[in-house]
C-alpha cells in the first residue's frame, strides 16, 4: 500500500500505475461530485473523465495542502465549466413564478439522511442545484459563487433560498416530515 504523497510522486513521473492508483482512491468521490452537478449519469461521466485528465496534466502544479482539496477543485470547476457550456442548451425556467414559503421553526433539511438529501438535490432545477451544491456542500460563498457563475451575488443568494423552500416544499409533498 501506497501513501498519498507516493501516489502524488509517481503520478508526476508519469507512471500509468501510479495514476491507476490516483483513480481508485478518489473515483467514487469525484463522481459523487460530478453527479450533484449534472442531470444525467451520461453527463456526470464526460465530467469526470475531463476533470480526471486535468488532474493528471496539472498534477505537477499541485504544492502542497489538502490534496483531496485541490481534486476536488478541479472536478467542481469543470463541473460548472460544463455548466456553462451547456446552459444555452437547457430549459430556462422562470424562477420569479415559483413560489416561496414562509421557513418553519423546525430545519426540515436537518432532519433527512445525507442520501435522501442527495436525491432531492438532484431533483432540483438546475439553477438552484449548482448553487445548492457550491454554497452548501462545497462551501464556496457567494460572492465566489457569482464570480463562478457570472451572476450577481444576490442573485445567487436569492437561487439558494429559492433552493431551500423547494427542497422543504418537496420533503412536505411527500409527507417527510421533521420526525424523520
Amino acid at each position: 500500500m501506497y501513501t498519498e504523497e507516493e501516489i502524488i510522486e509517481g503520478c508526476k513521473q508519469d507512471k500509468a500505475s501510479f495514476q491507476e492508483k490516483l483513480y481508485q482512491l478518489y473515483s467514487r468521490r469525484m463522481m459523487a461530485v460530478c453527479v450533484r452537478y449534472t442531470n444525467s449519469r451520461f453527463e456526470a461521466e464526460d465530467i469526470f473523465h475531463e476533470a480526471f485528465v486535468k488532474v493528471f496534466k496539472s498534477i505537477n502544479m499541485y504544492s502542497g495542502g489538502s490534496f483531496e482539496g485541490w481534486v476536488r477543485r478541479i472536478f467542481v470547476n469543470t463541473a460548472i465549466n460544463h455548466y456553462h457550456k451547456n446552459k444555452k442548451y437547457q430549459e430556462q425556467l422562470d424562477y420569479s413564478t415559483i413560489e416561496e414559503s414562509a421557513p418553519s421553526g423546525e430545519d426540515i433539511l436537518s432532519q433527512i439522511n445525507s442520501q435522501e438529501l442527495l436525491l432531492l438535490i438532484n431533483q432540483l432545477p438546475e439553477g438552484y442545484r449548482v448553487i445548492f451544491n457550491l454554497y452548501v456542500i462545497e462551501g464556496y460563498n457567494h460572492r465566489e459563487i457569482a464570480e463562478m457563475l457570472n451572476i450577481a451575488e444576490g442573485t445567487s443568494k436569492s437561487q439558494l433560498a429559492k433552493a431551500k423552500s423547494h427542497l422543504k416544499k418537496t420533503l412536505l409533498k411527500f409527507s417527510i416530515s421533521e420526525q424523520c
